[in-house]
């Protein structure tokens, strides 16, 4: 009776394991139902489901017999590749968190999140090493070191050795849902990063939501040109999995529309996000020198578009489906969609609030406001992430009232579609008005001769704060004043929104998830106490 017993609680494990519903079982099954499958693509080479499986368990076996096991951290900093997606579910596979990197940061700022983390463990690459290496000679907290495309040092393990290495003693650990599956550092456009706990319950809402918005079909296949390391590169890629679609991986670099053109023709894209910016230059190669494309869904996010970019991805590409995804990294990230058919009607809109999430906006005091005034929107749902890495009143500030407050205000109109104003910490207040950012950024961007904008607050002696312009000219516009701008704004804004100073520059300063950095233009402008108007 007693080998009985043991023998179905043997059976039992793998049954419960096999329910386990996240991006490391959905890898498995269709390494089992199809195999031969093309899973990803990068630089004309092609991964297969069964490839995938079979590496991703092979590096989780080399990190354990290096004694990584479940909940340690591991770094990340990689540029966008293949071997992206084989450390981060091979560290999952066994339990273990992925803490996807800016390559853009400086050592200083990724030895704050060694620090912080706790990693013992990077993954990098060999163009990356010696940035990794400045950053372990900092820290001195780094056991080990593992260089995609190998390396000369004797402190460095090459990757693929650790791949080729045999996974038979490879245990199989149980990972629940609630497993945090990523720590995903904040931008730290505000403050220090903070890393926000995505769980894989976070990452399957995140599936699920941009399979109902983008329409995610079996037989897609996804451009993911995002960099990795931002939620909205990685957080593309889940419904791919869920899928079972083919995601062809970008590699990063200066961004060419033509090149981008070319590539998703030759690959025959269906699916692909980009920032504003992109879309305004895609669109724009595409009109030039047309290509025969197959793109089925487009979609954007991370900063305001204008309704000349709109106007262009609608008649540059009909056929189209044309998605808005809004939301944070908190969020794992998207909380709001607008569909395509509002886009142009709901100019300015971020849409609605997505099936899966609950929402309020509300004022200081957590109280609901009434429809059509300001509160700042505060979210519950399933891709909500777990709390802030060891940052206990950081977590308990994002959660206040039991509600996670996204900074965002917002207001809502009779359809029930958002419309976000301002930041909460980048709202203006000059002599006792709110001047939120958003709102004249936005109609900044209606304005032909520009073509970015971004609006700061500047000490001013009499006002308190008041509104300066930092803009991109449009193509071909070489002179641009307030004067100029004068009668659109008379037309558009309340005087007292009205930027005092113009600020021209070649491009604004954005991070990798393509938001505009207010604290570098601060810093920059924000002092400057020339040329104000009374």
């Amino acid at each position: 009776m007693t080998a009985t017993v043991d023998t179905v609680t043997d059976l039992a494990t793998e049954p419960l394991r096999s329910r386990r519903n996240h991006w490391i079982n959905q890898v498995k099954r269709h390494a089992f139902m199809n195999p031969d499958g093309p899973a990803l693509k990068f630089l004309g080479k092609v991964t297969t489901w069964k490839e995938l499986d079979e590496r991703t368990r092979a590096f989780a076996a080399a990190l354990t017999r290096r004694g990584v096991g479940f909940g340690d951290r591991i770094l990340i900093v990689l540029l966008n590749r293949t071997e992206y997606v084989e450390a981060t579910l091979g560290a999952n596979l066994i339990g273990a968190i992925p803490v996807p990197v800016n390559i853009r940061m400086s050592p200083a700022e990724i030895a704050f999140l060694v620090n912080d983390s706790g990693a013992k463990v990077v993954v990098t690459e060999t163009l990356l090493a010696p940035l990794v290496d400045a950053v372990a000679a900092s820290t001195n907290a780094i056991d080990h070191i593992v260089v995609v495309g190998g390396s000369d040092k004797d402190n460095h393990l090459d990757y693929e050795a650790l791949v080729a290495e045999d996974s038979s003693d490879l245990p199989e650990i149980d990972v629940p849902e609630e497993t945090v599956a990523l720590i995903m550092y904040t931008s730290g456009t505000t403050g220090k990063p903070k890393g926000a706990m995505l769980t894989h319950t976070n990452l399957q809402a995140q599936a699920a939501t941009c399979m109902q918005a983008l329409h995610t079909r079996s037989d897609d296949i996804g451009s993911c040109v995002a960099p990795m390391f931002h939620i909205a590169g990685l957080g593309a890629m889940t419904p791919l999995f869920y899928m079972g679609a083919l995601s062809v991986i970008h590699p990063l670099g200066a961004f060419d529309p033509n090149d981008m053109l070319d590539t998703i023709e030759r690959e025959g894209t269906t699916s692909i996000f980009l920032v504003p910016a992109q879309w305004q230059a895609v669109c724009a190669a595409q009109q030039a020198k047309p290509r025969d494309l197959k793109l089925r869904v487009i979609s954007w996010g991370a900063a305001p578009a204008s309704d000349t970019v709109l106007r262009a991805m609608n008649e540059t590409f009909p056929d189209a489906l044309n998605v808005a995804v809004f939301g944070q990294t908190e969020m794992s990230p998207i909380t709001c969609v607008l569909e395509g058919k509002d886009a142009l009607r709901k100019i300015g809109s971020i849409g609605k609030v997505v099936p899966a999430v609950t929402a309020r906006v509300i004022d200081p005091e957590g109280n609901d406001v009434a429809q059509g005034e300001v509160g700042e929107i505060v979210y519950r749902g399933p891709n909500m992430m777990k709390g802030y890495w060891q940052n206990e009143q950081g977590t308990a500030d994002a959660f206040a009232g039991g509600w996670f407050h996204s900074g965002d205000l917002v207001r809502q109109d009779e359809e029930g579609f958002l419309y976000v104003v301002d930041r909460a910490k980048d709202m203006i207040i000059s002599g006792g008005e709110n001047i939120y950012c958003a709102e004249v950024e936005n109609v900044l961007f209606g304005h032909p001769s520009i073509s970015e904008a971004a609006i700061i607050g500047r000490a001013h002696e009499k006002w308190g704060e008041v509104p300066v312009a930092v803009v991109v000219p449009a193509a071909g516009v070489e002179d641009l004043t307030l004067a100029d701008l004068e009668p659109y704004l008379n037309e558009n804004l309340a005087r007292f929104k009205h930027p005092k100073d113009l600020v021209i520059v070649e491009e604004l300063p954005r991070n990798a998830g393509g938001k505009v950095v207010k604290p570098t233009l601060r810093q920059t402008y924000g002092s400057k106490d020339a040329g104000l108007a009374n």
